[in-house]
Formats: C-alpha cells, sequence, structure tokens
C-alpha cells in the first residue's frame, strides 16, 4: 500500500477519533467496560495507524503529536454545549496507550527490520 493511502487511513482513524469523542455521550461508541478502555483502544489503533502511516518519522515525535491530540479532544469536551466530561485521567490514559504501543512498534522494527 502507498504512503499516500496508509496517511488516508490514518486520517479516517482520526476522524473517526475525534467523532467518537465529541459526540454527547449518550450516544458516542462504547467499546468495552468503561471510559478509559474507550480510550486506550482509541489511541492504541491511532498510535497503531501513525506509526504505518509514517514509518520513517521519530516514534517519541509521533507520541508527542498523538498525546498534544488527546489533549486537545479533552479541551474541546470541556465546552458545555458539547455535553461531554473533560477528565485530565483520560488524556493520561491517552498518552500512556500511545507511548506504550510505539514502544513496542519501536521494538519490533528493531528485531524485524524488513517489515
Amino acid at each position: 500500500m502507498t504512503l499516500h493511502a496508509r496517511r488516508f487511513v490514518f486520517a479516517l482513524v482520526l476522524a473517526g477519533t475525534v467523532v467518537a469523542a465529541l459526540l454527547p455521550g449518550s450516544v458516542a461508541p462504547d467499546l468495552g467496560d468503561g471510559d478509559k478502555v474507550n480510550h486506550i483502544i482509541a489511541f492504541i489503533t491511532l498510535s497503531m495507524a501513525a506509526a504505518w502511516a509514517w514509518p520513517r518519522a521519530g516514534l517519541w515525535r509521533v507520541a508527542l503529536w498523538l498525546s498534544a491530540f488527546g489533549g486537545l479532544i479533552e479541551i474541546l469536551q470541556a465546552i458545555p454545549f458539547i455535553a461531554r466530561d473533560a477528565e485530565w485521567r483520560d488524556w493520561v490514559a491517552d498518552t500512556a496507550a500511545a507511548v506504550i504501543t510505539l514502544t513496542v512498534v519501536w521494538i519490533l522494527r528493531a528485531l524485524l527490520p524488513r517489515l
């Protein structure tokens, strides 16, 4: 798959994450046993998609961008008419999921350089 196609897939995942994060809580998708599970699944998926879309990017930089994106989501959720709850622990879950996932990617890239 070309890099453009990979980046398009990442853009779709990113857009889906934004939509899910900004939907009212009553209609937002629920993927598991609570809010943190939803954040972790979303940011594992985003991290894998980003690492796939930008294979030569520094993974620490990708982690920083994803952490900033998680923080932006929480800021947007604090806007009253969005009807969501902003919580700093959600941002921590986002950041932790991104860092752990990208660390695994880094290890796999080191062990399996042809991939």
